[in-house]
Order: C-alpha cells, then sequence, then structure tokens
C-alpha cells in the first residue's frame, strides 16, 4: 500500500513541470513559463486569504468604488495588490491592467521590462466573500505591441486593445473547497489542484473537454424581464423541458460568480450565459479581464464563446473596460442560442 502511494505521488505532474514540458516544445518560452508560475504563486497567496475568511479581516466593504462603479471589498484591494507586487519585478512584463484599476500599470523604473502583457480580474464574484461561496481570480497574457524598429512600444491603454484571439494564455484559479488552477497556453484546457501538504499546484484535470451537448443551464432569471427575445425563447424551451421543443429537460445553475460556473461547465458541460439586456445595454461582464480568458479557454476545451451574435474572441477592443454579453460552454447550445440571435 504504501510503496502504490509512493509510486502515485512520483507520477504526479507539478504546474511547473508541465510548464518546463511546454517550454522544451517550443510552445512557450521562459519568460511567459515564468510568469504564469508568478500568477499562480500569487493566486495561492489569494486562496490563503480567502480560507481564512473572518479570522484575516478581510470581509466587508472598503468604502470606496472602483473604477467600474461598483463596491470594493477588502479583498478586492488586498487581492489586487498581491498580484501588482508579484508580478512588477520579475522582468517578463511590459505592463499590467486590472480591472480594479481605471489605468494601465506601469512597470516601475527600477525593475527591467519584458515582452507581455497582464490583465486580471483579482478576485471574481467578490460580492460572495462574506456568504462563504466560491470566489476565484481571471488573467490574460498578450504580447505587447512592437514598432517598426522592432522595439516595445509604450504600453498604454491602446497596447492592450488586442482581440482574444491574439492572447498567448489565459487562466482562472477558483476558490472553493479545493482551489483550482485552470489554464491553457493554446494546447488545449487543463486544470490543476493546490495541494496544500506541499503548496504546490498538481495536474488534476487534463485535457478538458466540454460535451458538447448538455441538459444544464446557467442564467440568473431575476433579469427575465428584461431580456432580449431570443433568449427568452432559449430558455423558455429549456424550462419547457420533455414537454417542449427541446424533448428533454434541463436543470438550471447559478453560482453568481463566473469562476465557479466556468469551471463546473468545463467539468460536465452546461452553458453559461449572462446576456446583454434592457439594463445592460452592451452587456454585463468585462472583455477583457473576464469575457476574453474565459472565452479561450472555454474554446480549447472544446467549447463555444459568443456574445450573441459574434465570436468573443474576434471582437475588437475599444476600451480597457469594455462590457460584452457572454454565452459561452457546450458548443451545441451555444450555436443555438447564436442563431436565435442571427
Amino acid at each position: 500500500m504504501a510503496a502504490g502511494r509512493m509510486n502515485h505521488a512520483m507520477r504526479r505532474v507539478t504546474l511547473t513541470q508541465f510548464l518546463i514540458r511546454r517550454q522544451h516544445t517550443g510552445k512557450i518560452n521562459a519568460d511567459l513559463r515564468l510568469l504564469i508560475e508568478t500568477v499562480a504563486r500569487a493566486c495561492k497567496a489569494i486562496s490563503t486569504r480567502v480560507t481564512k475568511g473572518a479570522l484575516a479581516d478581510g470581509h466587508g466593504a472598503a468604502g470606496m468604488e472602483n473604477v467600474q462603479g461598483e463596491a470594493v471589498q477588502k479583498l478586492d484591494m488586498l487581492s489586487n495588490e498581491i498580484l501588482l507586487e508579484a508580478n512588477e519585478w520579475g522582468g517578463n512584463l511590459a505592463a499590467l491592467a486590472s480591472e480594479e484599476m481605471e489605468m494601465p500599470h506601469p512597470i516601475p523604473t527600477q525593475f527591467p521590462k519584458g515582452e507581455y502583457l497582464l490583465l486580471f480580474d483579482p478576485l471574481d464574484g467578490s460580492s460572495n466573500i462574506d456568504v462563504n461561496i466560491s470566489v476565484g481570480t481571471i488573467f490574460s497574457v498578450l504580447r505587447c505591441p512592437k514598432m517598426a524598429d522592432g522595439s516595445l512600444c509604450e504600453p498604454e491603454e491602446s497596447a492592450f486593445l488586442q482581440p482574444g484571439r491574439a492572447q498567448v494564455a489565459a487562466g482562472f484559479a477558483v476558490y472553493g473547497p479545493t482551489t483550482v488552477f485552470a489554464l491553457t497556453v493554446g494546447d488545449g484546457a487543463h486544470g490543476f489542484t493546490l495541494d496544500r501538504e506541499t503548496f504546490t499546484f498538481v495536474l488534476t484535470h487534463p485535457d478538458i473537454r466540454i460535451p458538447a451537448d448538455t441538459a444544464e443551464f446557467a442564467i440568473n432569471v431575476s433579469n427575465q424581464r428584461r431580456w432580449e427575445p431570443p433568449v427568452k425563447r432559449y430558455i423558455d424551451e429549456c424550462l419547457a423541458g420533455k414537454d417542449g421543443p427541446r424533448g428533454k429537460d434541463f436543470n438550471m445553475r447559478w453560482v453568481a460568480s463566473m469562476v465557479a460556473d466556468v469551471f463546473r461547465v468545463l467539468s460536465r458541460g452546461g452553458i453559461f450565459m449572462y446576456p446583454r439586456d434592457a439594463k445592460n445595454t452592451n452587456g454585463r461582464l468585462r472583455l477583457m479581464y473576464e469575457a476574453n480568458p474565459m472565452g479561450f479557454i472555454v474554446e480549447q476545451a472544446g467549447g463555444a464563446a459568443t456574445d450573441g451574435r459574434t465570436r468573443i474572441l474576434d471582437l475588437q477592443p475599444t476600451g480597457l473596460h469594455q462590457r460584452v454579453a457572454v454565452i459561452l460552454g457546450s458548443k451545441n447550445e451555444v450555436e443555438l442560442v447564436t442563431k436565435y440571435h442571427r
């Protein structure tokens, strides 16, 4: 029995080993590997603070609003600082951008600069902190554009405004009963679980594949009165169950924490929807910090992601904090909702 456990442990692949293998095959370079490892370490630190709950004096509002006009939680601010401090000195970034900050954060002059841009939502779903529901961190990595002479351009807001298909890596951490780090570098989607004894991320969900069909949807039904007709049609058909045009019963799941809802989709299929409506005419979620990285991961897992009309990763950003509609998950369901919109 002991020997069996030892052999199993020896076969475990850590996040670092996984990334080094990608580096050896030329999929990523050393700078991108180090950047992802740094983000993962920051997620471990955030996970520790989240799991302490009320014991860490991290609960409650910070008494201010962010650039989105949303109430900032204490853990929002702390998570943002953890990610900034972890990433600004490593030499692989030209600049960072956070959902919590109006403008990009330049690399301090005393530190070397690199070729990448990092965008992140430091604590997605933070309104759920006080009630002990899963929250998480989302991140996206782009290359900093170059000028005609080959040098990196100044990493102002315009440098970040690249379509999602230009991402070189994206991922998220979900802080739930276990902490899971989901990642893509463009060759599939993979999940790593934090081993709290060794404090390492271990590959537990290799080559994630989202089933093309599902009988589960996630949407905030309290907004139903504001939905556009295509969304209302789709949900009405799901609710009609076996007696309706779909000919099968559907279940509804809604955590109100995007990282948790999307990880469920990755784990067992489903469709996640935060559509535009009469109140949020452009959509509710942020393109750069939420829709693009999640769309990249979901597509790499065999799913689809659109705004109801257009593939998410083909949208041309017009602003750092641009909002969009998001419909993602099991490919056939997403295509059906998109068809209804068209």
